[in-house]
C-alpha cells in the first residue's frame, strides 16, 4: 500500500506488503527529547505551494500499481488504489497529519466529542452544514447508521473484510438536529475516531446486494472534491473528475488519471511523457536525480551525479580510454581499426539515446521521504526450531539492525534508523523504542541461548534419504514454483502488567549501551539499497507450544562453546538450518540483499539458512500466510489506531470451529495471553495517556517473544514533474487532492531541507529512533 490515511483503514492491516516506496512531514512543534515518541525521521516532500500559485485546470497522470477490483474500501480485495480513490471522492471524519495522528477534517466535521461515558460511551458528531452527496442529499445520520449495520458483523449477508470498532456500537441515531449524529457504544472504544472514514452513502451500505456489488466498479454517489468518472479496466486506468457539488476549496485540477503501470515500466512512461507522478525504484531515482541536476550549456549533459558526485563521462569512459579508442581506430591494424570504428559508432548511438532519455527526464525531480510502513523479519514459531523461544531470541539478537537500515536507506540520503516498535513509528504518539525487551545485538549471548536450547557446534548430523535439515521441512511440492536459477546475490542498489516474561534489556544492559562482552559483533559493510515489496492478504495456520521452559534462558555472561562462530550447530542429528523464503521478482532486489546480510549474521552464530526464491504472486499467499517458511521479510503499513489495527497481527492464535487454529493476521504464529490483555485494556480506556502506556507495554512483550523483528522504515521515492505542486512523497499525511496542481509560470513550491545525520537528529538521541510501520 502506498499511503495510509483516509481510505480503507479497516482493511489496511489486512494487507502486508512487499513493495518499496509504495507509502512527509513539516517540522513539528512540541516534541522534545524527553518524549519517547520523538518526531518523524523525514519530512514530507511534495513541493508545497499556496493555492494562489497554482494554475486552474490540467490533468494529473499518476502511476498506481493496479486498477482496483473494488471501490468498496471495506471489502477484502480492496487495495492501495481503492484507498487513493476513497481519499479523493468520499467523506472522511478524520485524516492523518504529518505525525501519523488523526485530525478532524473540517470539510465534513465541525466537531466530534465524547459527551458521556456512563453508563455508556456516547459520541456526538456535528456535521458541516454544507456537506452534501453529489446527488444533492445532505450527509446525515442515515448514512452513519447504514454503514454501522453493514460493518457490525451481525448480518453475514454483508461481505465485509472486518468489523473492528463497528461491533462495539449499540445504536446510531439522529441527534438534536439533522446535522448531529449520536453514536452509543455497547463497550468503551478508545479508537472511535477510526470509524466512518471513509463514509459511504446509504445507497451503497443500505442493503447486502448494494454493499457487495454496488460499489465495485462505480461510485454513482460521492462527496469529495473529485468524483469517479470511469473505471477503465481495458485501458488500465481510473479517471477522477471535479465534483460540481463540492462545497470546499475547488479542485485545481480538472482530472486525475490513475494509470496502472508496472514498476519496471514507469521510467519508460516518464521518458515518453505519459506520466506526471510515479513512485519509482532506487535505480530510476538515481537516473531522475542525474537528469535533473546542473547541465553543461554546450552539450546538455549533466555536470553532477546523485549526491553531488561528478557525472561520468560519455558512457562512463575515461579520457585514457577515449584516446586509446582513437588510436586503434586510426592505427595500422585494419581489422582492429574497423572493429573499433563500428564500436565507436555504436557508442555514439547509445550516447545519443542516453542524452535524449536524460533530456526527457530533466523535467522531473525526485521527491523522497520515509513511507509509513516498516519491513520486518518474521520468524515462524508454529513448529520446528523456531517454536523454541530461545532459538527465536538468538536469531533476533544476532541481527545488526542498524547495519541493515543503513544498507537500505543511507545510499538514498534518508535517515537510517532501525525501527524500535511493532505498533507505531517515530513521531506517532504511541511510539517508544521497546527493543530493550529483547536485548542488544550480541552474538556471544545468542550462541549461549542456542546452547541452552540444545544446539551445539559440530554435532553429528544424521540424514535419511529425502530428509531436510531442521527448520526446512516444508519444501515438498510447493517448491515447483520456486525460481531455482536465481542463486546469485541481487544487491544492485541496496545496499498489561508483569507476566513473568524474561526481558533481557531490563536487567543486563550495560550503562554504556555496549554488549556484555564488550564486543559489537559487526556484520558486513553496508550495501546499497531500497525496498520494493508487494502485498497480499491473510489466511490461517497452525501454532504450537512456544518451546523451552520458562526462565530457561542462558544467564548473562554464559560462555559460548569454543569455535561456535565457525561451526554449524546441530541437535538430535539434525543441523540447524532455517528455510528463508523470498520473492524472486525484479522488484525485490533489496529484500534479497537484506536476506543475504541476515544470512551472514546468522552464520556467525552457527545457524544455516536455505534461501528459497518463489514467484511474487505466490510469495505471500502460499508461503507467508500459509506458514510455509521459517524466515521471511515483509512489511506492515502504519496505523493511527494501533490498539485496533495491530491486535489481529499479534493476537495469540485460537482454535477454529473446524479444529484448526485461526491465526487472523498473525503470520508468525507467536502470541501470548498477556499481549492480548494489554491490547484489550488499551482499546477500552478513553484516557489517551494510559492507552499509550499500555500499547508500549504490549510492544515490549512482543519484542520479548521474538516472533518478528522490525528492521527499517521503507523509503518512499517519487518522480514528479517539476511544476507539479502539493504531490509527491506524502509520508504520514493524507494527500489534499483539491490542492494538487501545476504551478503558474515563475512560481515554485517549497522542498524540505536535507535530512540531518543520525548523530545530529533529535530522535537519534532518544529511544525512538525508528521508521514507518504497520
Amino acid at each position: 500500500m502506498s499511503h495510509v490515511g483516509v481510505g480503507p483503514r479497516a482493511v489496511m492491516r489486512s494487507v502486508a506488503f512487499l513493495t518499496a516506496g509504495v507509502l512527509a512531514v513539516p517540522a513539528l512543534a512540541g516534541c522534545t527529547s524527553e518524549d519517547p515518541a520523538g518526531k518523524p525521521l523525514a519530512e514530507q516532500d511534495v513541493a508545497a505551494a499556496a493555492r494562489a500559485k497554482i494554475s486552474d485546470g490540467g490533468t494529473l497522470r499518476w502511476a498506481v500499481d493496479s486498477v482496483p477490483d473494488t471501490l468498496n474500501a471495506f471489502q477484502s480485495d480492496a487495495d492501495a488504489t481503492t484507498t487513493r480513490v476513497a481519499q479523493a471522492v468520499l467523506p472522511s471524519m478524520y485524516r492523518m497529519d504529518e505525525t501519523g495522528s488523526p485530525v478532524r477534517n473540517p470539510d465534513y466535521l465541525e466537531s466530534a466529542e465524547v459527551v458521556d461515558t456512563e453508563p455508556k460511551q456516547v459520541v456526538v458528531y456535528k456535521l458541516n452544514q454544507q456537506a452534501v452527496w453529489s446527488d444533492g442529499r445532505e450527509i446525515g445520520a442515515a448514512d452513519f447508521a447504514a454503514q454501522w449495520r453493514a460493518l457490525s458483523g451481525k448480518d453475514s449477508a454483508y461481505w465485509t473484510a472486518r468489523n473492528a470498532g463497528y461491533d462495539r456500537i449499540e445504536k446510531v441515531e439522529r441527534g438534536a438536529n439533522d446535522l448531529e449524529v449520536k453514536v452509543t457504544f455497547s463497550r468503551p472504544y478508545a479508537d472511535w475516531k477510526a470509524l466512518f472514514t471513509p463514509l459511504y452513502p446509504k445507497d451503497v451500505t443500505g442493503t447486502p446486494d448494494a454493499f457487495n456489488d454496488g460499489a465495485r466498479r462505480a461510485l454513482k454517489v460521492s462527496a469529495g472534491p473529485f468524483a469517479v468518472k470511469k473505471v477503465d479496466t481495458k485501458g488500465d486506468q481510473v479517471v477522477l473528475t471535479g465534483n460540481p457539488r463540492w462545497w470546499g476549496e475547488p479542485a485545481k485540477l480538472d482530472e486525475i488519471v490513475l494509470r496502472a503501470v508496472p514498476r519496471d515500466e514507469r521510467v519508460a512512461e516518464l521518458v515518453a511523457g505519459k506520466l506526471d507522478l510515479a513512485e519509482i525504484d532506487p535505480e530510476t531515482a538515481d537516473e531522475v536525480t542525474l537528469a535533473a541536476g546542473p547541465r553543461d550549456p554546450a552539450t546538455g549533459t549533466p555536470l553532477m551525479g546523485p549526491g553531488g558526485t561528478p557525472a561520468a563521462g560519455a558512457q562512463g569512459r575515461s579520457a585514457a580510454q577515449a584516446l586509446r579508442s582513437w588510436a586503434i581506430a586510426n592505427g595500422s591494424d585494419e581489422e582492429a581499426a574497423e572493429e573499433e570504428v563500428l564500436a565507436r559508432e555504436e557508442r555514439r548511438e547509445a550516447e545519443a539515446k542516453a542524452r535524449r532519455r536524460q533530456q526527457a527526464l530533466s523535467g522531473f525531480e525526485l521527491r523522497k521521504s520515509l513511507e509509513p510502513a516498516y519491513t520486518q523479519l518474521a520468524l515462524n514459531g508454529a513448529d520446528g526450531p523456531l517454536a523454541d523461544e530461545r532459538v527465536r531470541r538468538a536469531v533476533a539478537r544476532a541481527l545488526d539492525r542498524e547495519e541493515l537500515a543503513e544498507a537500505v536507506l543511507k545510499p538514498l540520503g534518508l535517515p537510517a534508523e532501525p525501527v524500535g516498535s511493532h505498533l507505531a513509528l517515530a513521531g506517532q504518539p504511541a511510539y517508544a523504542d521497546g527493543s530493550g525487551a529483547l536485548g542488544e545485538q550480541n552474538a556471544k549471548e545468542a550462541r549461549a541461548l542456542l546452547a541452552d536450547a540444545g544446539w551445539v557446534p559440530g554435532g553429528p548430523v544424521k540424514k535419511k534419504d529425502g530428509e531436510e535439515a531442521a527448520g526446512a521441512e516444508k519444501d515438498k511440492s510447493k517448491d515447483k514454483n520456486e525460481d531455482k536459477d536465481e542463486d546469485k546475490k541481487d544487491g544492485k542498489k541496496s545496499e498489561g502488567g508483569d507476566d513473568g516474561t524474561y526481558i533481557v534489556g531490563e536487567d543486563n544492559k550495560n550503562k554504556d549501551g555496549s554488549n556484555g562482552d564488550g564486543s559489537n559483533d559487526d556484520g558486513d559493510d553496508a550495501k546499497d539499497g531500497a525496498d520494493r515489496e508487494s502485498g497480499e492478504k491473510h489466511s490461517s495456520g497452525k501454532n504450537t507450544a512456544q518451546g523451552g521452559a520458562p526462565g530457561a534462558y542462558a544467564p548473562k555472561g554464559t560462555a559460548a562453546p569454543a569455535g561456535a562462530a565457525a561451526a554449524p550447530l546441530a541437535k538430535d542429528g539434525k543441523a540447524l538450518t532455517l528455510r528463508f523464503v523470498l520473492p524472486s521478482g525484479p522488484g525485490s532486489e533489496t529484500l534479497r540483499t537484506v536476506a543475504d546480510r541476515i544470512t551472514d549474521m546468522l552464520k556467525e552464530i552457527g545457524i544455516g539458512t536455505k534461501i528459497t526464491k518463489v514467484p511474487d504472486e505466490s510469495y505471500f499467499k502460499d508461503h507467508v500466510a500459509a506458514g510455509e517458511y521459517d524466515l521471511a521479510l515483509y512489511s506492515w503499513p502504519a496505523s493511527a489506531f494501533p490498539a485496533t489495527d495491530a491486535r489481529p497481527i499479534y493476537a495469540k492464535p485460537v482454535p477454529a470451529a473446524d479444529g484448526s487454529l485461526n491465526v487472523a493476521q498473525n503470520y508468525t504464529r507467536v502470541g501470548t495471553d498477556q499481549v492480548d490483555q494489554l491490547f484489550d485494556r488499551a482499546l477500552a480506556t478513553l484516557d489517551r495517556k494510559e492507552a499509550r502506556e499500555l500499547l508500549r507495554k504490549a510492544d515490549s512483550r512482543i519484542w520479548a517473544a521474538a516472533g518478528s523483528v522490525p528492521l527499517y522504515q521503507r523509503p518512499q521515492l517519487t518522480a514528479a514533474r517539476k511544476n507539479l505542486a502539493n504531490a509527491g512523497a506524502f509520508g504520514f499525511a493524507t494527500p489534499v487532492y483539491e490542492d494538487m496542481g501545476f504551478l503558474k509560470k515563475g512560481a515554485q513550491g517549497s522542498r524540505p531541507t536535507a535530512p540531518s545525520s543520525p548523530s545530529s537528529s533529535p530522535s537519534s538521541s532518544s529511544p525512538s529512533a525508528s521508521s514507518s510501520s504497520s
